[in-house]
């Protein structure tokens, strides 16, 4: 060009190419540190590889599949059992003697697999508040809305999993439909209130009997009936009905009261009497025994002196039937011989009293 010189400068001077056109350089940041070239960075980045694989970048990829491939490879094949879990090998899909019990295990996947099954106990709610599913028809024609629950756990994890197919939900289904033949025989009352833990206990035992058919692998723990209700329909007028029934209930009790303090009441009259009784009987036994021993002993008397006693006996005897008599009798063949006779005055409280046939004395 016209304006270079031979120092290769620009048009206004500076040969150093580094230089700006007023021969100053380029410039830069005023920290002093040039930033990164992109460049350099992956330059040093592919020299680096190039030590680490001697076959270079591209021999290296291989390498790094294959080491991901061998580390997807351990995670499958490697599984770990928790302490409330059992774990069930196969082989091509068909399942080992042997469960695996909790800790670490190897398995040769993928031509073996293993399928981790929960032992601890679990709950299962059948029914609904809605009443979708859980009304039943009971042994009386009424119809209830009834909602339990299924407590079991897994006692044989193998048959579990390959004898019945979706084993929670045939579970379920077996619940309910024994539930319902339950229900159906036994009146509304035993559902309610009356009967229900052995409407349970019926239903435990009937489920158990199913699953040990079935080989399901499960032990039934507990069935809990959690509430029982009337349909939405009718749960007014089911409503009437109770209370009818709680107030019979509670004039039955009141009646019960009642008559529990009459009976006690007469209970203690009776006992009142026969202890009257028991006195008296007491009473009149002691004083014939007292009689009687008199009159023994005055026969004994009588024994010894037959004379004297039967005349002082005599004597005592009139003196009881005369010691209340107002007539003086007097013996004629003495001639009332040392006797006054006199005028028997009655007192003057006696003269005023009239006489049986209505005249005065």
């Amino acid at each position: 060009m016209p304006w270079s010189n031979q120092n290769g400068g620009g048009p206004w001077g500076g040969g150093n190419k580094n230089q700006g056109p007023w021969g100053q350089g380029p410039n830069r940041p005023r920290g002093g540190n040039t930033p990164p070239d992109l460049d350099e960075i992956i330059r040093r980045s592919q020299d680096r590889l190039k030590n680490i694989f001697p076959g270079g970048f591209n021999g290296g990829i291989g390498v790094i599949i294959a080491l991901i491939v061998i580390a997807f490879w351990l995670m499958q094949a490697i599984y770990t059992v928790q302490p409330d879990e059992r774990g069930v090998e196969s082989v091509f899909g068909r399942p080992k003697e042997e469960v695996s019990s909790p800790g670490l295990h190897f398995m040769f996947w993928p031509i073996e697999t293993v399928e981790i099954v929960n032992i601890a106990e679990q709950q299962q709610k059948i029914g609904s508040e809605q009443g979708e599913g859980g009304l039943m028809l009971t042994g009386d024609q009424n119809i209830v809305n009834v909602q339990f629950s299924l407590l079991f756990s897994v006692i044989d994890p193998r048959a579990y999993l390959y004898n019945v197919a979706e084993p929670g939900k045939t579970l379920a289904q077996v619940a309910d439909s024994v539930m319902r033949e339950v229900v159906g025989r036994r009146p509304a009352e035993d559902i309610f209130r009356d009967n229900r833990q052995a409407v349970a206990a019926e239903v435990k035992d009937a489920i158990q009997r199913i699953a040990d058919q079935y080989r399901m692998g499960v032990a039934v723990n507990t069935v809990s009936i959690e509430d029982v209700s009337p349909p939405p329909e009718v749960s007014s007028a089911f409503d009437e009905v109770q209370r009818a029934e709680q107030d019979e209930d509670k004039m039955l009790e009141q009646a019960n009261q009642y008559a529990n303090k009459v009976r006690g009441q007469a209970n203690g009259e009776a006992a009142q009497i026969r202890e009257e009784a028991a006195a008296y009987k007491n009473r009149i036994v002691q004083e014939a025994r007292g009689e009687a021993e008199r009159f023994l002993a005055i026969y004994e008397e009588y024994t010894k002196a037959p004379e004297i006693t039967r005349k002082r006996i005599y004597l005592e005897t009139m003196e009881k039937v005369l010691q209340n008599s107002k007539k003086v009798i007097t013996d004629k063949a003495s001639g009332m011989n040392g006797v006054l006779p006199l005028l028997p005055l009655l007192p003057l409280n006696d003269l005023a009293k009239p006489n049986e046939k209505g005249a005065q004395k």
